[in-house]
């Protein structure tokens, strides 16, 4: 028969950077290289697309624009050569600079949202968490871009009777400049969600670490286990009955299923750390109260067995059920 008492196992982890530094060790070590690679330079890419419609708002003016000068007028003439214009009994405020001032708080945004990540990242490193941030900043830039048309839809209905002057000099400016805005807050979210598929290429590797790690410990565990058993059994092979063979591979079975499932969990309970992790603890306060709120309930429990007590919930009955 197979000696089948517990002996000592020697495990014997190869040699991984990983394993001999820990897995904490390693994780915090991964995500300050990936985060320190990082640039705010990735944003250029796909702010591109919005930069360009910035500079092409300058051309979408009726007033004059420093540089470029009375660009409305020029585009008219090359458009139709025999165009006249009339003369300007008005003269259009100059806004356009508004495109610019909006569009470089959109850019402080991005760039606050980036070092957010960085700091939630190294953090925590939870999905949960980049999401949030991204979403935040997302409906800031958003707000924004959408306000400014609506105050100017406002404006120009109220400059229709004010008169042509503020109508033609300060309503209809304006509410062109918002309407280009509003495209440029469009335009830039792909920004903010270029930051959002970064950031979460390292959560996820994050966790790519967390289970090989784990898979890895438990393989090696299973192999020295398989050595083991084959290193006992081999020289009594002909003691071993056909029935015993079966008993060895159902726990050899079920030891794998046990693996994965603890496998599994672990990556569970990482993930419920990372979540309460993120979670703000309760205010002293909030900690006194309940402390005050168990004790008044204990002591209320306590006097439910004194003689007065009882009695007088009896009476208590009798007035409610009128005997």
């Amino acid at each position: 028969m197979i000696n089948t008492e517990s002996a000592e196992l020697k495990y014997k982890i190869p040699e991984d950077p990983m394993l001999k530094n820990g897995l904490e060790e390693e994780i915090n070590s991964f995500k300050e290289s990936s985060i320190q690679k990082l640039k705010f330079s990735l944003v250029f890419k796909p702010a591109a697309i919005s930069l360009l419609a910035l500079i092409f708002s300058f051309f979408l003016d009726l007033s004059y624009v420093p540089i470029l000068g009375d660009i409305s007028t020029q585009l008219g003439k090359a458009l139709f050569p025999n165009w006249q214009p009339a003369s300007e009994i008005v003269v259009p405020f100059r806004f356009w600079w508004l495109p610019v001032v909006v569009y470089s708080l959109f850019v402080l945004l991005a760039y606050l949202a980036f070092n957010k990540l960085k700091t939630e990242v190294m953090r925590s490193a939870a999905t949960e968490t980049i999401d949030r941030i991204i979403t935040s900043y997302t409906t800031v830039i958003d707000s924004i871009s959408t306000a400014l048309p609506l105050i100017g839809a406002a404006i120009l209905l109220i400059s229709i009777k004010l008169g042509e002057e503020i109508f033609l000099g300060l309503s209809v400016p304006f509410e062109i400049k918002a309407l280009i805005i509003l495209a440029l807050g469009k335009l830039f979210e792909p920004v903010l969600d270029q930051l959002g598929v970064e950031f979460q290429n390292i959560v996820n590797h994050v966790k790519d670490l967390r289970e090989r790690y784990f898979s890895r410990i438990q393989i090696e565990n299973s192999r020295n286990l398989i050595k083991q058993i084959s290193g006992q059994g081999f020289s009594r092979l002909p003691e071993i009955s056909h029935r015993e063979i079966e008993i060895y591979r159902s726990l050899l079975e079920d030891a794998a299923k046990f693996s994965e499932s603890l496998v599994e969990n672990f990556s569970r309970v990482y993930a419920l750390l990372d979540k309460i992790k993120a979670v703000e603890t309760l205010a002293p306060e909030k900690i006194d109260a309940l402390n005050k709120l168990a004790a008044n309930l204990t002591q209320a429990s306590a006097r439910l067995g004194d003689e007065r007590t009882i009695e007088g919930l009896k009476h208590l009955e009798n007035i409610v059920v009128k005997k």
